[in-house]
């Protein structure tokens, strides 16, 4: 039996082809409609063989039947060829990879969809620009054996920013997952989801993760804050949403050890360490509570996992705080809780290396660790966690499968990176415009760029032009604009970057897949499994 012949046979879906069976079909199958065919992305479900190609220099889908059936695509084509492959008559369907095709492939390929991955260590991978996925894949092969990529990850602040929407978030990973051939479990992350109505767009697009984000509801003050303003705020908690009297709590944890293993024990001393934890972080606390439970209602019988992220405050989460917080999410019953972010000590700035005492971070994040062993178990989820390369060695060796990276803006910096090999004048512009745009963009963004340090745009070399992008200013000016550039209007109507960045980076797409497993690989390669 010949490849396609199995492709085309087998019910209701077919195995991976050896690498010289897949290529040789994508040879015979794009002579047939005169394209390119990804030979990772041949498969067969329930009578169709399926491909990626690139045809007219465009991707494109490809449903291969044979010539004996009467079945149409039961999608709109661009147009139909006829044929004869390994012998056999075939009719090829080639499509636009719409998000009505998308949605056809996920229906049809279980590895097309995004799943609950659980406590088995993980990888966030944010792209912004839709087209970084299958560079994330081969970065988690090749480098990061025994991690789970979260293909689709979009905050709901970066989809405002973008001018995208959830499902073209989920349709991206989806084409990514068929093109690589990607059968392993993959996540889509909801990121940094603030209200209800957050939560029904991404559950109605098909994510699986809800990373709540009750950041507006953590009172950094407390730490200044007097004995009678603690009170006042303490009698003032939504004790109606968290169940349980001011009283009961105080006596839940006040002069209370709770000894958690690893030689870790947790007390509250006094009064005052219950109260500012419970003011710090009381309503988070109730905004999670009815989140989840938002979640559960809009997502039914579907599974999902939730992920709480403290780590857009002002000041660090302790490890008792992060310890009561996780308690009383477990005493309240919050359903599927796979990964928490507190705020480690520490700076974790946008596209930088980790500031601070490595030796202090290790010994916090050991206990972090032992709280998420003890009231999970569920991952430690380290946000801002692109390029923090100093931390990865440490993480991975207390945290072990209790880990969840999560990166975003670094692989547009690669994005960008690629821009100034293939078309330096485009990166150029870029970057006077995201030089002129920095003061106002770092406004919600944890960095320090300075702008002195950088050479003005008009004195930019005109070689080596992406050398900036190893340089931490220059990093967190292109970082923090990404929003305005891919939003930035044209003088004649259109966008000003985004169409040429995108068509850049597709007519380059090795180079960018390169740039990716290259950059993304020196991420996952500290928690690959041995």
């Amino acid at each position: 039996m010949t490849a396609l012949e199995r492709l085309l046979d087998e019910k209701p879906l077919s195995p991976p082809l050896e690498s010289a069976e897949a290529s040789s079909l994508a040879n015979e199958l794009g002579a047939l409609v005169r394209g390119n065919v990804y030979g990772m992305s041949l498969v067969g479900v329930d009578g169709w063989a399926i491909a990626l190609a690139r045809c007219d220099g465009r991707k494109r889908l490809v449903l291969v039947r044979g010539g004996e059936s009467s079945a149409r695509p039961p999608i709109e084509t661009i147009a139909t060829v006829a044929g004869t492959i390994d012998g056999r008559e075939v009719s090829a369907a080639i499509c636009e990879m719409s998000a009505e095709a998308a949605g056809l492939m996920r229906r049809w390929l279980d590895f097309a969809s995004p799943r609950v991955l659980g406590t088995r260590r993980s990888f966030g991978a944010g792209d912004r620009l839709g087209l970084a996925g299958a560079g994330h894949i081969r970065a988690c092969r090749q480098h990061g054996k025994g991690i789970a990529p979260v293909l689709a990850q979009q905050s709901a602040r970066e989809l405002t920013r973008t001018q995208r929407g959830p499902q073209e978030v989920i349709d991206a990973a989806t084409w990514a997952a068929i093109q690589e051939g990607y059968r392993e479990p993959w996540g889509a992350d909801a990121d940094h989801l603030k209200t209800p109505a957050d939560v029904d767009a991404a559950a109605a697009a098909g994510f699986t993760m809800f990373t709540i984000d009750p950041g507006d509801h953590v009172d950094d003050h407390v730490d200044t804050d007097d004995n009678a303003t603690l009170m006042d705020k303490y009698d003032a908690l939504p004790w109606e949403i968290l169940r349980i009297t001011g009283d009961s709590l105080w006596h839940q944890y006040v002069g209370i050890t709770y000894e958690l293993g690893d030689g870790v024990n947790l007390v509250s001393e006094t009064p005052e360490d219950l109260m500012k934890a419970a003011c710090k972080y009381g309503r988070a606390i109730a905004h999670s509570v009815t989140m989840a439970a938002h979640i559960a209602e809009v997502m039914g019988g579907r599974p999902f996992e939730i992920e709480i992220s403290v780590d857009e405050t002002a000041s660090p989460t302790s490890v008792f705080e992060h310890f009561f917080v996780a308690n009383e999410l477990k005493r309240l019953g919050v359903p599927n809780i796979v990964s928490m972010a507190p705020r480690f000590i520490g700076e974790f700035e946008k596209g930088i290396d980790y500031k601070g005492d490595l030796k202090a971070f290790e010994d916090t994040i050991r206990r972090h660790v032992v709280v998420a062993r003890h009231c999970g178990p569920y991952k430690l989820s380290i946000h801002s966690g692109s390029d923090k390369f100093s931390i990865y060695p440490i993480v991975a060796r207390h945290a072990g499968d209790l880990v969840h990276l999560k990166t975003a803006g670094t692989s547009y910096l690669e994005a960008l990176r690629v821009i100034g090999q293939v078309d330096p004048d485009l990166f150029r512009e870029i970057y006077a415009f995201s030089y002129d745009r920095y003061d106002e963009d770092r406004a919600s963004y944890h960095v320090s760029a300075d702008l002195s340090r950088l050479p003005k745009p008009q004195d930019l070399p005109i070689v080596h032009v992406s050398d900036l992008l190893n340089q931490n200013d220059s990093r967190q000016v292109f970082h923090v604009a990404f929003g305005s550039v891919l939003t930035a209007k044209g003088d004649v109507g259109g966008w000003r970057f985004r169409d040429r960045v995108l068509a850049a980076l597709d007519a380059s797409e090795e180079v960018h897949y390169h740039a990716l497993v290259t950059h993304i690989g020196r991420h996952v390669a500290p928690f690959a499994v041995e």
